[in-house]
């Protein structure tokens, strides 16, 4: 049986209308294939039950996972206050998860997913959404034991200064979760991934960190060091649209021989950083900048790196799972990320994505899974042959 995909993206003022608009147009285009597997992308100015009521009505027991972003991406570009939905159908299975507790812990999730994996030796992969503001996505990945299942995911996000976001399975959704679909039968799953931010020689010493919260640069506020490379007063970078303006500008962290990047998701009143990964006292940042070329060259990587991780396989969808960062720094090119995987993946390939709070990779040789901020993650979808 043929792996087929459909994709349906509407726009509505009310959320059960659009939910309802895109299922009805993934049906149509799926044909009489039953769905196997749902991803959906759900802007986060719509209530998340109105959607899930509209999607759930045309769409009944078929295993669905979702997430919140303030755009969706499909072939046709990037998406403002939409639902964008895929359907996939064929010879395989999903089976969907939901854990309530990941922003209480990641590593209790992380045993609770792996303990699901594990029930059925036949699943291959898992996809998997988690809140982007509140959970501790490096200490999930870091549980995850080299050489179990491969995992991909993204970390949902929304209104970057209420914090509002939510995840999606079949009739259930909810903050401060992660919902996971693991993978069985004749599916293969490529991931590839790219950043386009740069080092500039700019070069900090983290002074203090405490958690989530980057306290100071070389013994200063954090917003004080940004005041003195961008020009604007300390105090105004504490508010819009600085205070997430910041995001363009992440560090780059020494990590063994890497150099990883880590990016703030606001900047507090006090001049803190609020980021979603952990940073150590005592090591050197080094400010990152991006731009378009870079980042077109990064999404035609990330689509590459895809390509090659399905070897023999032929792409028939990617889920693409862009930073929050690219939508900021994109704005007057909205969705050229999108036509750069496709110029690589070619146009026949289905689309759907959105922008997140960080996205999760697989890891090396078989490694735990790899937690990033301010990438391009392409995950494709083939028919084992």
């Amino acid at each position: 049986m043929t792996l087929h995909v459909a994709v349906g993206t509407a726009q509505a003022l009310d959320g059960r209308e659009a939910g309802l608009q895109a299922v009805h147009q993934a049906l149509n285009q799926l044909g009489v294939g039953a769905p196997g597997l749902g991803i959906m992308i759900a802007s986060n100015q719509y209530q998340a039950r109105e959607v899930m009521s509209g999607v759930a009505s045309l769409l009944g027991d078929a295993p669905l996972i979702g997430f919140s972003a303030p755009a969706s991406l499909s072939s046709e570009g990037q998406h403002p206050h939409s639902v964008t939905l895929a359907l996939l159908s064929g010879d395989f299975q999903a089976e969907a998860q939901w854990y309530p507790g990941y922003a209480q812990s990641g590593r209790e999730t992380a045993n609770r997913l792996l303990q699901a994996a594990a029930a059925n030796k036949e699943n291959r992969a898992a996809i998997f959404f988690a809140d982007g503001f509140n959970g501790d996505a490096e200490q999930l990945c870091a549980a995850i034991q080299p050489g179990s299942i491969s995992m991909a995911g993204g970390l949902s996000s929304g209104d970057l200064h209420t914090g509002n976001t939510y995840q999606m399975i079949g009739n259930q959704v909810g903050t401060g979760s992660l919902a996971a679909a693991l993978l069985r039968g004749n599916i293969r799953m490529g991931v590839g991934y790219a950043h386009g931010w740069d080092p500039v020689g700019s070069q900090f010493r983290v002074t203090r960190s405490r958690g989530f919260w980057l306290r100071t640069l070389d013994g200063r506020p954090a917003s004080e060091t940004y005041a003195e490379l961008f020009g604007h007063p300390a105090r105004d970078w504490a508010f819009p649209p600085l205070s997430y303006l910041a995001r363009l500008y992440p560090l780059g962290v020494e990590q063994g021989e890497d150099l990883i990047v880590r990016a703030p998701i606001r900047v507090e009143a006090d001049g803190s950083f609020r980021m979603n990964a952990s940073i150590r006292d005592g090591i050197d940042a080094y400010l990152l900048v991006g731009s378009r070329a870079s980042c077109d060259k990064a999404a035609m990587q990330a689509a590459q790196q895809a390509l090659h991780a399905l070897g023999d396989v032929k792409p028939v969808f990617a889920l693409v799972l862009v930073d929050i960062a690219w939508q900021m720094l994109l704005k007057s090119n909205p969705g050229t990320e999108v036509y750069a995987v496709q110029d690589i993946l070619g146009a026949g390939v289905q689309l759907a994505g959105g922008y997140t709070l960080g996205q999760i990779v697989p890891g090396k040789d078989g490694a735990s899974p790899r937690f990033l901020n301010q990438h391009i993650a392409v995950i494709a979808f083939g028919e084992e042959k």
